[in-house]
């Protein structure tokens, strides 16, 4: 037990190194084109990142638990690869590199379980149930590449969104409530009705269909969308100034919407990590000792069914990463902020548009992504509006070594702690 508590605790503190060591991915923008103070900024994301505890369920948690096989691994595996996770995540903030803090803990977990068990312990592919996407670590390192990308084409075809809707046509006013309408459709046929809400939280057929989680999300990505479209039927009308007013006013809530995906997105990580500790002393001490309800732990099955993780993890895992979040992270800023390419208001709106749009998208197919790499390829995408030389590819280049190495340098990195804990434990 005493084992088990350590990891908790080592899991939530970097839960808290999670939020400083990735603030800068929420509030670099903001900060870069003085819609808030620092300390302004810092309240806002972390505000953000503990409202996610309603918004996201529990599918990339669930991931992160199955990266190798509970029944194959001890604890001492578990607390090899949180230790190494956090040596790494302390190194590359204290350097100010925006490595991802997900692969970190990943690659941990992975490197320390290897060392322990071999190669066939690590759940490296697993084909998506009735053509669903595939899951695994090699979908996870596949994201290495494909957020960033997916960030970087988003923010693009945004950024190019805003600039015709600043023209006097009648086109991109036709585009903007052709994709309003679009929107609307497309996420009243992903809601879910009374009828098919397994445990429908209210007696309100209206409060149980607003407020269950499933629902939220979309209706969080409506807003996002119906919102952007709006400033974009009305942004050709604007002069300059007022064009610069509403676009810090529109940073605000792409700001927030961006928060809201790193807290729901980095949080379940380490929920996985506590889930899959929980359930490996559970299947260790099973008829030696009465397991309190605090460790009532059940991962999915096969299907992915079954799930049950007490309130306590979820609610812990949440206000560490907002903790995490009001403790800052400015080195990171510089890098996010300015390095990769001069961001403006225009900028920054389009890019964490893009950015949440995105870590929405992959929570939804339960992928742990990067929330460093996809803001990174956001604000790439829109740097790429003007021209490729206003990306500093130098900088970026450096950045994409950083995140190449970051699964295999924990690894490693896991595995040697893995041997030296060996000797005591």
């Amino acid at each position: 037990m005493t084992l088990l508590i350590i990891i908790i605790v080592l899991a939530l503190i970097f839960d808290y190194i999670n939020g400083f060591h990735d603030a800068a991915n929420a509030i670099a923008t903001v900060v870069a084109t003085k819609v808030l103070t620092p300390f302004q900024a810092v309240i806002w994301a972390a505000f953000f990142n503990f409202l996610a505890y309603w918004v996201f369920g529990f599918g990339v948690a669930d991931t992160v638990a199955k990266t190798a096989h509970t029944m194959e691994i001890n604890l001492t595996v578990i607390l090899a690869g949180v230790i190494a996770a956090i040596i790494w995540n302390l190194f590359t903030w204290w350097q100010g590199i925006p490595s991802s803090s997900s692969h970190t803990l990943i690659g941990g977990f992975a490197g320390a379980a290897i060392a322990h068990a071999g190669f066939g312990v690590v759940s490296w592919y697993k084909e998506g149930k009735d053509g669903g996407l595939p899951s695994g670590v090699l979908i996870i390192i596949a994201f290495i590449v494909l957020a960033p990308l997916l960030g970087a084409l988003v923010s693009y075809l945004i950024s190019l969104w805003l600039l015709h809707s600043y023209k006097k046509r009648a086109l991109p006013k036709l585009f903007t409530i052709g994709l309003m309408a679009l929107t609307v459709w497309f996420v009243e046929s992903q809601i879910k009705y009374y009828d098919k809400i397994e445990k429908p939280r209210f007696d309100s057929h209206f409060w149980s269909v607003a407020l269950e989680q499933h629902n939220i999300k979309w209706f969080l990505i409506a807003f996002i969308i119906l919102s952007v479209s709006t400033f974009c039927l009305l942004f050709s009308r604007l002069n300059h100034n007022q064009s610069e007013y509403w676009l810090k006013k529109m940073q605000l809530l792409s700001s927030a919407a961006f928060s809201l995906g790193h807290g729901g997105n980095d949080s379940q990580k380490v929920m996985g990590i506590i889930a899959a500790a929980v359930a490996v002393y559970v299947h260790t001490n099973t008829g030696t000792t009465v397991m309190p309800d605090w460790l009532n732990v059940i991962l999915p099955d096969e299907n992915g069914d079954g799930a049950r993780m007490p309130e306590w993890i979820p609610l812990a895992c949440y206000t560490a990463i907002a903790a995490g979040t009001l403790s800052g992270g400015w080195k990171i800023v510089k890098t996010m902020g300015s390095k990769i390419t001069k961001v403006t208001s225009f900028e920054g709106v389009a890019a964490e548009t893009a950015g949440a749009l995105t870590l929405y998208f992959t929570e939804h197919l339960k992928i742990p992504v990067s929330t460093t790499h996809t803001i990174t390829g956001s604000i790439i995408g829109v740097g790429l509006t003007k021209r490729i030389s206003a990306v500093r590819w130098g900088v970026t280049v450096s950045l994409v070594w950083a995140w190449i190495l970051t699964i295999p340098i924990s690894a490693i990195l896991a595995a040697i702690v893995y041997y030296a804990l060996s000797v005591f434990i």
